[in-house]
């Protein structure tokens, strides 16, 4: 390595290999600069230092480097190394990806302390020609039948029960007190008192939910079943037990009339019917369309990662990774605080954060080589449809536009579409038509 009189010298290495990103740079940092720029910081300390017995600014030099001699020497060379770093990888024209690890080296010449930084760049790449990439567009088109199934869902989310003096049957709510026992003896979530069940719901064992039926209010009833042999109670996997139930109440499901008091239920004050089927159906439109384009989406961010593989770099994935595991912790506490010590660990994250990533700078490069930066006028409708689901639209918008800050998840989407629109309009697309329940995930 070439020596200069100067407070830092740096000179390139070839990158090693098995991460293609990764660079090295030696540095060397000249120690009578760097023990000029201790002296400079410990007379400019002096000058506040407090200390009984002597005036402010007054303590000896000499106790002031006892005091701050190890600090100001380590600001000095993290300074030195910092500045010769930066100079490097500008002259170099390089773009690095996280922070350097800087690791000491025998210095080989006299005054000097060598280093090396290692570090990753971000890929360097051309976005791909995808015009012979074929992509299977979902279309679907929402009519009269559709709107009447999601009344119909509506209908049965806001389901009742009545009690009836029948045996009962599926779809009947059971209110009961059971007892588990295996070789005679209760076991542990065993029993209960007062416990709803469903016959036929799928909340219970098949075999204990097929006792149900016909069962009546005021009943006692034993039989035996056998756990599964995979049942996650290892102590009760494959094992026969024998429960006794004692039937409180039989209740049959009873689902509102559509009327205007279901009108007024789902947020239509006047309770005209009319109205709530067009509501229904703008917001199953809206919802539909949120769907097909999800659908839309993931095939265009499968084109270009597949028609872009690039290299990741590690510090990134690995940032990503760590992000993603802390929110899934904090989305667990959020819904159960006891699970606040519970083990969330980066490395379950790393394939879906490689994604991330990779997608992250193929989108950022198409979007600066395509010029598909976001219009006002695309933030806006992007906001707009935010707002439309809310009872007052105008003040969702006011309260975007109120902070630039809330824009960003608006800004975001809107680059995204821009994004997928051309993608869709450089590959191959083909329509494809979809089921209402396949669109929607509805079981059956």
């Amino acid at each position: 390595m070439e020596t200069t009189q100067d407070t830092a010298a740096a000179t390139a290495a070839a990158p090693a290999a098995p991460n293609p990103l990764e660079r090295r740079i030696d540095m060397a940092v000249t120690l009578t600069d760097i023990d000029r720029e201790v002296d400079a910081q410990l007379k400019k300390i002096a000058k506040t230092t407090k200390m009984a017995g002597f005036r402010p600014g007054k303590v000896p030099m000499k106790m002031v480097a006892q005091m701050y001699g190890g600090q100001a020497r380590s600001e000095a060379m993290g300074a030195a190394v910092e500045k010769v770093f930066s100079q490097a990888v500008r002259a170099q024209n390089l773009h690095v990806a996280g922070q350097p690890r800087i690791e000491p080296k025998k210095a080989e010449n006299e005054g000097q302390m060598e280093f090396t930084a290692i570090f990753e760049v971000f890929p360097e790449f051309i976005v791909a020609d995808i015009a012979g990439r074929a992509l299977e567009k979902t279309v679907f088109t929402v009519g009269d039948e559709e709107v009447e199934k999601t009344i119909e869902v509506l209908r049965k989310q806001r389901t009742t029960y009545v009690a009836v003096d029948r045996p009962a049957e599926k779809g009947d709510r059971l209110m009961i007190d059971f007892t588990g026992r295996m070789n005679g003896e209760e076991f542990d979530g065993g029993k209960a008192t007062d416990y709803p069940v469903f016959v036929g719901g799928g909340m219970m064992l098949p075999d204990f939910e097929a006792a149900l039926e016909g069962v009546t209010a005021g009943q006692e009833k034993s039989f035996d079943i056998t756990f599964p042999d995979d049942y996650h109670a290892k102590d009760l996997a494959g094992n026969l037990v024998q429960f006794t139930i004692n039937v409180k109440s039989v209740e049959q499901p009873q689902l509102p009339a559509v009327d205007a008091d279901f009108a007024r239920a789902l947020g239509i004050a006047d309770g005209d019917i009319d109205k709530t089927r067009s509501e229904v159906r703008a917001n199953l439109e809206r919802e539909v369309a949120k769907r097909l384009r999800a659908r839309v989406k993931d095939q265009a961010m499968n084109i270009l990662i597949e028609a872009n593989p690039i290299d990741v770099p590690q510090a990134m994935a690995q940032a990503e990774a760590q992000q993603m595991a802390e929110n899934a912790l904090r989305e667990l506490q959020q819904r159960n605080p006891q699970m606040k010590n519970m083990p969330v660990e980066a490395s379950w994250f790393t394939e879906q954060a490689v994604r991330r990533v990779k997608l992250g700078l193929i989108v950022a490069e198409l979007v600066k080589v395509k010029d598909l930066h976001v219009k006002p006028e695309q933030v806006r409708a992007v906001v707009d449809d935010f707002a439309a689901t809310f009872e007052d639209p105008r003040e969702v918008v006011r309260w975007y536009y109120s902070q630039p800050d809330r824009l960003a998840e608006a800004e975001a989407l809107a680059m995204e579409n821009n994004v997928v629109d051309w993608v869709l309009a450089n590959a191959q697309v083909t329509d494809k038509a979809i089921a209402f329940d396949e669109l929607m995930g509805n079981a059956g």
